[in-house]
């Protein structure tokens, strides 16, 4: 690896109201573990390319913004989503190998996963054709269920949270919750565009849930299939101005068993969606029906002859 050996004090430079560390290749951000280059970052935190000696290969490094370091609120959100991932264990999700929780530079090690984003990809290429739609869909309602079965609400299914890689990967619970916590939710918890009523209005239009993430769900195949949203994006003038209206049609020609499954998904009140099993059911005779089938839906037993 060349350079990512030499060990470098990170430098803080400010980006806009953020701050960074400023890591460039072979910077040292733990012991053993030095940068390569920037991914990306968010409100809290930045993440970068790394080289884990330990393991001999390429990882991510999801780091608390310098000055988010002593942010009690950022360092739960980092352990909680360091404890989630060491429990959710499903080929659509990714892993943590690590959490560094203390020290002054509070970070994850995350699996680096290869493959663009789906929001990536619809903004280059246009929407996806229903023969990579149909098994994307029914790959992410059986993580969703996963994560229901195991008491986690991720709040955040959206196109730029989906790597499409061999299979597909659910990523960052940045803002997920234990259902518990999401159902307390007291102010609007997501990304306006593919919130559900009761996320962008929780206790008036009911409690966040697992039926939050269906409707994430839907909004996301939704817009793969058709290029856009189901409901216009909000403008900062009208940020939640989707609940009341009815989701766009999808082009034709369209499976009537899919559309109607979307608009379930899209149902305004929570306890009117299907469940993710639901939804993952309801996918399989589509999955099954395409001119080649993956290998994503359950066995049958043949019947036996004689």
């Amino acid at each position: 690896m060349g350079r990512a050996h030499r060990v470098r004090p990170a430098r803080v430079m400010d980006m806009g109201d953020l701050e960074s560390w400023g890591f460039e290749e072979g910077d040292e951000i733990a012991p053993g573990r030095h940068a390569l280059r920037l991914l990306g970052g968010g409100y809290r935190y930045e993440a970068y390319l790394a080289w884990e000696d330990e393991m001999l290969a390429v990882v991510v490094a999801k780091i608390l913004r310098p000055d988010r370091v002593d942010d009690r609120s950022a360092l739960d959100g980092m352990r909680f989503e360091a404890t989630t991932l060491s429990v959710l264990q499903h080929p659509v999700l990714l892993r943590c190998f690590d959490a560094v929780l203390d020290g002054p530079r509070p970070h994850l090690v995350l699996e680096f996963l290869e493959g663009p984003r789906l929001s990536t990809l619809l903004r280059r290429y246009g929407p996806l054709a229903l023969e990579q739609a149909i098994p994307l869909a029914t790959q992410l309602a059986s993580a969703l269920h996963y994560m229901e079965r195991r008491g986690i609400v991720h709040l955040d299914v959206k196109p730029r949270n989906i790597i499409m890689g061999g299979p597909p990967r659910l990523i960052d619970l940045s803002v997920a919750r234990s259902a518990a916590e999401a159902s307390a939710l007291d102010r609007p918890v997501g990304t306006d565009a593919y919130m559900a009523p009761e996320q962008c209005e929780p206790g008036r239009r009911g409690a966040p849930g697992p039926a939050s993430d269906v409707w994430g769900l839907g909004v996301t195949v939704h817009e793969a299939i058709a290029g856009s949203l189901p409901f216009p994006e909000p403008s900062d003038g009208e940020r939640f101005a989707q609940l009341d209206r009815e989701p766009e049609p999808l082009p034709e020609p369209m499976p009537p068993a899919l559309a109607e499954l979307l608009r379930a998904c899209l149902q305004p009140d929570p306890a009117a969606r299907p469940s993710a099993r639901e939804v993952a059911e309801a996918l399989e005779p589509l999955v099954a029906a395409l001119p080649t089938r993956p290998i994503i839906g359950r066995l049958r037993p043949r019947s036996r002859r004689g």
